[in-house]
């Protein structure tokens, strides 16, 4: 294959995988090469301005990675978006061209079909029925502060062998480290180390 140079590829078309979708439903796809910023503005004019319900993003093979961050971007800027995920496969077709043909011989091309994991993902401001495949409800818009909490708690109540000392040390403990460092050089005693044992945090 050294002597062939890929001159174009084409992905063939297929319907997206979600139905009742309304025929001007904007589709989002997603190339390897695309910018993420030019496909966020792009799509956040279409929901913001233009005031579509529903958007679809979909790419395949290395573009699935862009695709689920732009989604996941757009949820965050909008909230309450409802989602339907279909993970499929579809089939590139690559046209290698051959550079270097025997003389006199008509240039050779190989046409090479690919089968590559593809993604199509519809964000919708309306709900969406709850019981199809891949479907995911609005994140709530406190999701964070109660994951946080909840992850909190698990680990105070099952897991302290990760912690190495107790946080923060106790107030007792500083004051003797203190008094046994302070002592012999006051004469008085404790006494004049008492305004510096303030343990309030």
């Amino acid at each position: 294959m050294e002597n062939f140079r890929k001159v174009r590829t084409s992905e063939e078309e297929s319907p997206l995988p979600f139905p009742d979708l309304p025929p001007d439903v904007v589709e989002m796809k997603v190339k390897e090469g695309s910018k993420i910023r030019n496909l966020m503005n792009f799509a956040m004019a279409q929901m913001e301005l233009k005031g579509s319900r529903q958007i679809v993003f979909s790419g395949c093979g290395r573009a699935v990675t862009k695709t689920i961050t732009c989604v996941e971007i757009m949820k965050r800027k909008l909230g309450g978006l409802h989602q339907v995920t279909k993970v499929r496969y579809k089939t590139l077709l690559e046209v290698w061209e051959n550079q270097d043909p025997l003389p006199g011989s008509p240039v050779q091309n190989l046409t090479v079909h690919k089968n590559v994991p593809s993604i199509c993902i519809l964000l919708s401001r309306d709900p969406l029925d709850p019981n199809q495949t891949g479907y995911q409800p609005p994140e709530p818009r406190h999701g964070l502060g109660m994951q946080l909490s909840e992850a909190g708690e698990d680990t105070s109540s099952s897991s302290t062998k990760g912690l190495k000392r107790p946080l923060p040390p106790p107030c007792e403990e500083l004051l003797t480290k203190k008094l046994q460092v302070q002592v012999p050089d006051s004469p008085r005693g404790s006494g004049s180390t008492d305004h510096q044992l303030d343990c309030h945090h």
